[in-house]
């Protein structure tokens, strides 16, 4: 992966100078708060490895620069990854980034979330994006079968903590597993379930199973 952080970054600091995808340009801290930052899930919650691995599906939502999703990528071959982006500019950037590092089992896609569709089996991604309470009712789905995980960090419980009962009746709180990555903060990994099959929208929606 250190040849993969190497390459990362060379193209951020050259095709994609000035778009400030991450402020993080120092060559070895960028390899370990952006790219083991963006695996170490993976490799230190046997939860969220069986889920990946099951459904073999992974939804990155809010992507930004490329984080976890790429890293993610690089590192599981095997897996579909699909990434929702809001923001035009980073789903063109990080196309670009996906292209010049040779990932061919990553589609991106310009959508916001509560515009998007899971119509199928599914693992879901969100790292530093908002609050558990503001983006699992806004999932929009037509499958029971799938798993959310949100990266957080050290005080989520403190912030959080109190919301996660008002979404009982639609997802089950899985775990909250500490991440170890050297020389960043403590992370936690935050896992939920869906409880039931909700029921259908009038709304037209971006289909996750266009994109597999």
């Amino acid at each position: 992966m250190l040849d993969f952080s190497i390459r990362y970054l060379n193209v951020l600091k050259t095709k994609l100078a000035g778009l400030n995808l991450t402020n993080i340009l120092d060559q070895d801290e960028f390899y370990h708060k952006q790219i083991l930052d963006s695996i170490n899930p993976y490799l230190q919650s046997e939860f969220f490895k069986s889920e990946v691995l099951k459904r073999g599906v992974v939804v990155d939502v809010g992507f930004g620069g490329g984080f976890p999703i790429l890293p993610l990528a690089k590192l599981l071959p095997e897996i579909k990854f699909v990434g929702v982006e809001s923001k035009r500019k980073k789903v063109d950037a990080v196309k670009l980034i996906a292209e010049e590092l040779g990932l061919t089992n990553v589609t991106l896609v310009h959508s916001r979330l509560e515009d998007f569709l899971f119509d199928r089996p599914a693992t879901i991604t969100f790292k530093a994006v908002g609050t558990v309470a503001d983006y699992l009712p806004i999932i929009q789905r037509t499958t029971k079968d799938m798993s959310v995980f949100f990266y957080k960090g050290p005080n989520f419980m403190e912030l959080e903590s109190q919301s996660l009962p008002k979404l009982a009746k639609d997802w089950k709180f899985m775990e909250n597993q500490q991440i170890e990555v050297p020389g960043t903060q403590q992370r936690f990994l935050v896992s939920f379930s869906a409880q039931n099959v909700p029921r259908g929208t009038s709304k037209t929606l971006v289909k996750l199973s266009d994109f597999l």
